[in-house]
C-alpha cells in the first residue's frame, strides 16, 4: 500500500492513498464500495466564458487596454490575448482584473 501523509503544523492531518487501496480498506471494514464521482474537465470554451465580456467591461469603465494592463502588471499584448480568449490568466491576474474593474464588492 502506497500512502502519502500530509502534515500541518508538524502533525499528520491527511493520508492520501490509491483508489484501489481505499476500496480494499472499505471492504476489509465491511463497508460498501464508494462509486467515484469525477467532475468533467471544463472545456476551453467554458474557461473563456467569464472573460468574454472583459473588453466590454474595460471600455465601460473608460479604461484603455494599456492602462488596465499596466495597472494589473501585465503587458497590453497579454491583455489582448486574454480578451480574445487566446490565453487563460492565472488566479492572481483574474483577481487583479476584478479589482481594477471594480467587480468585487467590499474592496475599496
Amino acid at each position: 500500500m502506497s500512502v502519502q501523509i500530509i502534515a500541518r503544523d508538524g502533525e499528520p492531518e491527511y493520508a492520501v492513498l490509491p483508489w484501489a487501496d481505499y476500496q480494499a480498506l472499505l471492504q476489509a471494514a465491511g463497508r460498501q464500495e464508494v462509486a467515484a464521482t469525477v467532475a468533467p474537465s471544463p472545456t476551453p470554451a467554458a474557461n473563456r466564458a467569464p472573460l468574454a465580456q472583459l473588453q466590454t467591461l474595460r471600455e465601460a469603465k473608460g479604461l484603455s487596454a494599456e492602462a488596465l494592463a499596466r495597472s494589473v502588471g501585465i503587458s497590453p499584448h497579454y491583455l489582448a490575448m486574454i480578451e480574445s480568449g487566446e490565453r487563460q490568466p492565472d488566479a492572481a491576474i483574474l483577481r487583479s482584473l476584478a479589482w481594477e474593474l471594480g467587480l468585487v464588492e467590499g474592496w475599496s
